[in-house]
């Protein structure tokens, strides 16, 4: 695996664990529906789902 690679991978683990981090979703943590659903399990899920999206993009990345 390339240096930046490794790199762009790192920055994506610290810009999740800051995501996932207390401070940070407390914003979420509102008694708020989206579409039905409740805001903070809806905000968690979509987190949860841009971060798989990022991860997959940058692994299959091959212009490195």
């Amino acid at each position: 695996m390339a240096g930046l690679a490794r790199q762009r991978l790192l920055a994506l683990f610290v810009a999740a664990a800051l995501a996932f981090n207390f401070p940070l979703l407390a914003l979420w943590d509102r008694d708020a529906t989206i579409a039905g659903l409740p805001l903070f399990p809806t905000a968690l899920f979509v987190l949860w789902l841009l971060l798989i999206m990022a991860l997959a993009w940058l692994s299959e990345r091959t212009d490195d």
